[in-house]
């Protein structure tokens, strides 16, 4: 069986915490189709946990530096929320992005209630009227004129999908946006929505360990040639291998504590798919992390992962990911592991469950 291909730049580590060796990003893949096609970097970047939901945060001009490693390293996708915060993540991004806007796109997402900057728990809005409302708010905080990628965050239950997507269509006319997206959706309301305005991308959590979304999802977006954005690729840092049980997360901002998945019992059984990844990839030279983003990779050319972080090593082990291969002999072997492992934990707790269509 040949080894996976995994050649890499060699060289020292320039000294200084805001330098990266190389190598940068020369892939690309195209999300959506048509004139609502997206070219990016093979693998993007999330910028939520650098201010959000991911414990203590470093200090905000080193996450700026982060920010631009990436995109002088070739990152061109960057992705962000009103929610995440709320506000203060879109506010970063476009601090961080606003000298660099002729050469990233930057996606942001609508649909939660936010009232005087403040999030109301469990509350949805995706009326046209709010829509509208957001958009214009985060062509601010994100210092664009332009929206490159507006996704709807959740689906909301008391407004048609044809009402969202003919909302962000007019936006679309009018300049403000150049594309439309989903998260977390069913394929029905998928189908619905590109009937009125062409969807560019689909978001949603994906990784080793949950894989809901290629039973009834990646068909539809395979027909209707849509792309597909995972978030969490790594399972919230889990399948980088540096959580264990008795890890503890920050209580005033990590939404780990909340998840059935993280709870320790769960932690200590699903440790046996971390140590599947570590066993597979000692012998290819690669780390879990870039094992379980090699493997998404593979899966279809129209998927692009959203890794984030908050420290340079990890951006570049994630970057180096671009340059490794999985052969079908190794996606075989890797498959028949993990397959093996049974997973403990629901990903959400019930309240936040309800959100998300038919996950």
């Amino acid at each position: 069986m040949g080894p996976a291909a995994a050649q890499q730049t060699t060289g020292s580590q320039p000294s200084g915490s805001n330098t990266m060796s190389p190598p940068a990003i020369t892939k690309t893949r195209t999300l959506g189709s048509g004139d609502f096609r997206m070219e990016v970097s093979a693998l993007g970047f999330g910028v939520m946990g650098m201010n959000y939901n991911r414990g203590p945060h470093p200090d905000r001009k080193e996450m700026i530096a982060l920010i631009h490693q990436a995109v002088d390293h070739g990152v061109t996708l960057f992705d962000t929320a009103q929610v995440y915060g709320p506000l203060i993540n879109e506010e970063l991004a476009g601090e961080a992005l606003h000298s660099y806007r002729d050469r990233v796109s930057v996606t942001t997402k609508f649909g939660h209630s936010i009232v005087d900057g403040k999030y109301e728990e469990g509350k949805l809005n995706s009326r046209p009227e709010n829509i509208r409302r957001v958009a214009e708010e985060s062509l601010k905080r994100l210092r664009v004129e332009v929206i490159e990628l507006f996704y709807q965050h959740r689906l909301d239950p008391d407004v048609p999908i044809e009402d969202v997507a003919g909302t962000v269509k007019d936006l679309i006319q009018q300049g403000k946006v150049k594309r439309f997206g989903l998260c977390e959706v069913s394929p029905q309301t998928i189908r619905r929505a590109h009937a009125v305005q062409p969807v560019t991308a689909v978001q949603s959590e994906y990784h080793l360990m949950w894989r809901e979304q290629e039973k009834e999802v990646f068909p539809v977006l395979e027909e209707l040639g849509i792309g597909f954005v995972p978030y969490s690729p790594l399972n919230r840092g889990f399948l980088g291998g540096g959580i264990t049980e008795y890890t503890r997360f920050d209580s005033g901002n990590d939404n780990r504590q909340t998840l059935p998945r993280f709870k320790p019992e769960a932690i200590r059984t699903n440790l046996a798919l971390v140590e599947a990844l570590n066993a597979f990839g000692r012998t290819r030279g690669m780390t879990s992390a870039q094992v379980a983003l090699a493997w998404m990779m593979a899966q279809k050319p129209w998927i692009v992962a959203i890794p984030g972080t908050t420290k340079l090593a990890h951006l570049e082990e994630n970057l180096r990911t671009t340059e490794m291969t999985l052969k079908a002999d190794d996606l075989r072997e890797l498959e028949s592991a993990v397959s093996k492992i049974q997973i403990v934990g629901d990903r959400y707790p019930p309240e936040q469950q309800r959100q998300v269509e038919g996950g």
